[in-house]
């Protein structure tokens, strides 16, 4: 990917405080290690519920928001916006209580088995049917981890065949629900949102918009790109591209930043994540102006989102500047090194 510097280009641009809508700060002391990076770039993030065990309860989303809290960086005010872990035991009321009290912004659905800590996720989506009724009547998201897992399909089949079994008999069951697809990654699901007239967004991810399979596999494996979902054909990450820089509403950001430590991305069974929080805004940047959309970036980052969550814009601002941001290789925590994203090109903006 090339992005090359003219005379007229811009050597600054001033944009909304960004959020993140969907995003892994773990726990313990990859919290702790972690959180800074993203409050220092970013005002809001949904906050994923996958951790061991999930968040499950109105009582353990507010236990961990108040440990968030305890970990951002002195004088910060960054606010995570939590979520719900669902499974076939969650409570209806549970999670309107949550909602009504101010404290949660979504529901996260994993498919059993999907990804990353996913093992408490919904089999039987027959009885999930109740809260997903009681979500659509007082208006909290449902955000998707969009893919099944059935061991007989294609791993890079697995979005498009959800959309097909799970995620259109779903809405169609509860047309009310509004829905956020999160980290998509091939063009039918992009298709599959623009189709819709309402009540269904998605989440692109730094990673997806610059990766495709081949960078995982071609010339020797490189665990730091494998993700899940995982990256797809050339054509579904130009799709992604085309959607995140179209100015449709109905893409923002969700950088699915995702922390492993390197022995545990170096290993016979490797896990699953990108960890971007470091350097997505420089990346964005560099993506969205080799698409000629720098005019578009604002609006994916800061303001789709927040409109489709219902929640005001950030009032503060950022800016960035033209030159190489001061972006380490790894960072460091307690549990072991956490390898920052590469994107695999020279970096040309940074945070100011």
């Amino acid at each position: 990917m090339t992005n090359p510097i003219t005379n007229h280009a811009p050597q600054s641009l001033t944009i909304r405080t960004p959020d993140d809508w969907h995003l892994h700060l773990r726990d313990g002391a990859m919290l702790h290690a972690v959180l800074p990076w993203t409050a220092a770039h970013f005002a809001r993030a949904i906050i994923m519920p996958n951790l061991v065990p999930p968040v499950v309860t109105m009582a353990e989303a507010t236990a961990y928001r108040a440990r968030i809290l305890a970990a951002r960086p002195e004088g910060s005010v960054f606010q995570p916006l939590m979520t719900l872990y669902l499974t076939e035991e969650t409570d209806p009321e549970d999670v309107a209580r949550a909602h009504a009290s101010g404290l949660i912004q979504a529901v996260k659905l994993y498919p059993a088995g999907a990804t990353t800590n996913s093992a408490s996720g919904v089999t039987d989506f027959a009885r999930v049917q109740p809260v997903l009724d009681r979500m659509a009547e007082i208006g909290l998201p449902l955000c998707v981890h969009g893919e099944v897992t059935d061991g007989d399909i294609d791993i890079f089949d697995r979005e498009a065949v959800f959309i097909d079994r799970i995620l259109d008999p779903l809405r169609n069951r509860t047309p009310g629900l509004r829905v956020i697809m999160e980290h998509i990654t091939t063009s039918t699901a992009a298709d599959y949102v623009r189709s819709a007239p309402e009540n269904l967004a998605a989440t692109i991810t730094t990673h997806h918009l610059v990766i495709n399979r081949n960078h995982i596999l071609a010339g020797g494996i490189r665990p730091h790109y494998y993700c899940l979902p995982v990256a797809k054909r050339e054509e579904h990450r130009v799709a992604l591209v085309q959607a995140a820089t179209s100015g449709d509403a109905r893409f923002f950001l969700g950088t699915d930043s995702a922390p492993h430590t390197d022995p545990a991305k170096l290993q016979p069974c490797g896990c699953a994540g990108c960890f971007t929080a470091p350097n997505t805004l420089p990346i964005l940047a560099h993506v969205f102006e080799g698409a000629g959309a720098l005019d578009r970036l604002e609006g994916f980052t800061s303001l789709h989102g927040p409109a489709y969550y219902r929640l005001p814009p950030n009032e503060s601002h950022i800016i960035l500047t033209r030159g190489t941001p001061d972006i380490p290789q790894h960072i460091h925590t307690e549990e072991g090194p956490v390898t920052v994203f590469d994107p695999g090109f020279a970096l040309d903006w940074r945070v100011a």
